[in-house]
């Protein structure tokens, strides 16, 4: 079993308590915050290195490993899932996110993300298929970005689907030559709208465009890892990560210039100077952050909260922290963040993926080799 470290933080009072499920034991702790009262409960362990969940119609989970492959969780137990389409796992790089289509009772259709190609140069790709028992069958290959590089950084490689049936993918910049992302040609560096199989929508901003990749929906974009849209709004939200500091949360609108690597809040890694490749801070035509994470946040999960589970967190996003280890609850009001809650801060160590289940409840993966499934969940 995972054992979670004592929480850390004045705003958390803690309790242990032990129960059992069918399959496992679980490890419940009581948390306070500024206005719910939670408990968070292991949902299945034994996982290495985990990606991104999705969730079934019927209470089962998907869930990606990076180098592992695709498990189908059911009853606390886990069982790994044939078929899936070949990638390459070196460093950040493998299988990565999994959703589900938002007509899956009527399609079957699964999504997932990848590094494709070699330990020469991959590529982040796009398939889906359907799951029959424990195989991936008619797996169809979409899309793959249009400029192999050297793998191991910065694959991006969020989904979401769209009130249209649309989907968007971030492709991170890849981190070999950070001025791609200003390449409107280049894939790399940008948010791309496809059709559910595919195909690029006639409606995109750039279609017909001359000098523009028809499938780019933004591009500056550097490594987007947390994306969602607002079921209220429509506003699509996106986390993405900068250099040293610059870490951003940004309104992602079509069209947009999000101006990696020409201006950024972000430091130079060695000399915490100014970005080498940055001209300024914030550059006219290009579109500033909402919002910068300061302290470094490293963001990835983000999730947006609506229903009846937690009703003094409507409307809010639950942004997932890496190097920071904590999730971070933002208000927004006007497209503008007017507070910040820290939650769980060193409490499960780096949280990779953070999403809102259908039963309405929180769910989150930390990115551990002995890592751990857990579930946010009322304690009232």
């Amino acid at each position: 079993m995972h054992k979670i470290p004592p929480l850390l933080g004045s705003t958390l009072a803690t309790a242990l308590l032990w129960g059992t499920t069918a399959s496992a034991m679980e490890l419940i702790q009581e948390i306070g915050t500024e206005y719910e009262r939670l408990r968070l409960v292991q949902v299945v362990d034994g996982l290495a290195h985990p990606w991104a969940v999705a969730f079934l119609p019927d209470g089962r989970k998907l869930i990606t490993e990076r180098a592992r492959g695709l498990y189908l969780v059911e009853n606390g137990a886990k069982t790994r899932v044939e078929g899936v389409p070949d990638f390459h796992a070196q460093n950040q790089g493998g299988l990565l996110d999994v959703v589900v289509h938002p007509h899956y009772e009527d399609n079957g259709w699964i999504y997932l993300t990848y590094s494709r190609g070699d330990r020469n140069a991959t590529v982040p790709a796009l398939a889906r298929a359907r799951l029959d028992g424990n195989r991936l069958v008619d797996v169809e290959e979409l899309f793959e970005s249009n400029e192999p590089t050297r793998p191991g950084r910065h694959y991006g490689s969020r989904v979401v689907f769209l009130d249209d049936d649309t989907l968007l993918m971030s492709i991170g910049d890849r981190g070999a030559e950070p001025p791609r992302a200003q390449d409107s040609l280049d894939h790399s560096g940008s948010v791309v709208r496809l059709n559910d199989d595919g195909s690029v929508p006639a409606d995109n901003p750039f279609v017909g465009k001359e000098g523009y990749a028809p499938e780019l929906y933004t591009y500056g974009n550097r490594n987007i890892q947390g994306i969602v849209q607002h079921p209220a709004t429509g506003d699509i939200w996106a986390t993405e990560h900068g250099p040293r500091g610059g870490d951003e949360l940004n309104l992602i609108e079509p069209g947009n210039n999000y101006g990696w690597p020409t201006a950024t809040l972000g430091r130079d890694y060695r000399t915490e100077g100014p970005f080498p490749d940055a001209e300024t801070r914030h550059r006219d035509g290009m579109v500033d952050p909402v919002f910068e994470f300061l302290p470094t946040l490293a963001p990835s999960g983000l999730a947006v909260v609506s229903g009846e589970r937690f009703p003094r967190w409507e409307g809010n996003l639950l942004a997932g922290g890496l190097r920071a280890q904590r999730i971070l609850r933002l208000v927004i009001e006007n497209r503008t963040v007017v507070h910040a809650e820290e939650l769980l801060p060193m409490t499960v160590g780096r949280i990779r993926d953070v999403r809102q289940g259908p039963d309405g409840y929180i769910y989150l993966l930390n990115d551990a080799p002995d890592a751990a499934l857990y579930r946010l969940e009322p304690s009232r």
